[in-house]
């Protein structure tokens, strides 16, 4: 080979190999582009969703801020109303409360309805109505506020079925109360059991209620007590002959200097105070005492709040009164016990509605 054929392929090469680079700048160049324009493209979409989501969550913070300052609503109910409007805002991706219409609504309560619980059923209507209650008490919220928003009164509540109340009487009940004596415990905690009962019986206690009480709320000379219920709303609560001397009986007995009013006496150990019951402890006591005084029937501490109110009614109490003593903000809550305690309905029956001839 030639010095000019050499120099030649030489300068080939020199030119393959500087190219190299250039075309694979202008290759990376490219796909980085392509990368970068699809990340891009992402985070546009990314920060649209976070637009639409901030934009909405501070109205929603506002409202519970609102609900928790000057409605004195508790935790619980907070954390509730912010779960149904997390979830609408999920939902409907409305950048502003403005754009809310009945479209939107007619979609997510279709929506709700198709949706499943923890066990595959399909949410009950109670449940989908609590979330259409939050979104229109936001609503209201809104209007109140001046900020423009569909308007809360055209979101329609879905139809319930009429409850049904599960309530003792007669033998089931005196069995019920009488079986902390019969069952063989230590003393203290029969007489703590036997005095919940009666009181849960004789007050118709929310059993969080119950379970809050202290020990200097409740003035056996008194004979009655006042009682924070559902929106730190208080009313009195009045403790029958029986209830009170359980009661005596119990905190009579009682060595420890705990000011809780029902406290766990299985479990304390050395010089430490004992701790109060919770909710869940007094569901399972009385179901262990249900199941013992065989009775079939699912037993709750709200069973003991639906016979209070039964026993009431068909006593002859009047049913707004009996709406103040157990703590309904709405008469329309009360009326679920007319149905089964109407007697005015059985006397017109017993009246009217008589066999001819001999039997």
């Amino acid at each position: 080979m030639t010095a000019g054929e050499l120099a030649n392929k030489s300068m080939c090469r020199t030119i393959i190999v500087l190219a190299k680079p250039i075309l694979l700048f202008f290759v990376f160049t490219e796909v980085n582009t392509r990368i970068l324009n699809r990340s891009a493209l992402r985070q546009i979409v990314q920060d649209d969703n976070t637009t639409i989501k901030k934009s909405m969550r501070k109205y929603i913070q506002q409202f519970l801020e609102y609900l928790e300052i000057e409605k004195g609503r508790s935790i619980n109910t907070i954390q509730n109303y912010d779960f149904y409007l997390r979830r609408f805002a999920d939902f409907a991706k409305v950048k502003s409360p403005g754009q809310i219409t009945l479209d939107i609504i007619r979609r997510y309560r279709l929506w709700l309805n198709r949706q499943q619980d923890e066990r595959g059923e399909a949410l009950k209507k109670s449940t989908q109505n609590y979330h259409l209650i939050a979104l229109r008490s936001f609503l209201k919220y809104l209007a109140k506020r001046d900020i423009s928003s569909l308007a809360p009164e055209k979101i329609e509540l879905a139809k319930m079925p009429e409850r049904q109340i599960d309530f003792l009487e007669g033998s089931d009940l005196e069995r019920l109360l009488e079986m902390p004596i019969k069952i063989e415990e230590k003393k203290i905690i029969q007489l703590r059991d036997k005095a919940i009962l009666e009181l849960l019986f004789s007050t118709g206690l929310r059993v969080s209620e119950l379970a809050n009480l202290k020990k200097d709320q409740v003035n056996l000379k008194k004979e009655e007590f006042t009682v924070r219920g559902k929106g730190d709303k208080l009313r009195v609560a009045f403790l029958a002959n029986q209830t009170k001397y359980w009661l005596k009986q119990y905190l009579e007995a009682r060595k420890d200097l705990a000011d809780s009013l029902f406290v766990r006496h299985d479990k304390a150990k050395g010089k430490e105070e004992p701790k109060n019951l919770t909710p869940r402890s007094i569901q399972r006591l009385i179901q262990r005492y249900a199941k013992a005084a065989g009775i079939t029937k699912t037993v709750t501490p709200h069973t003991m709040r639906h016979s209070f109110a039964t026993d009431l009614l068909i006593n002859g109490a009047d049913i707004r009164s009996v709406q103040a003593m157990l703590g309904h903000s709405s008469i329309t809550t009360t009326q679920i016990y007319t149905h089964i305690t109407n007697q005015q309905l059985k006397e017109v029956y017993k009246s009217f509605h008589k066999r001819k001839g001999k039997h």
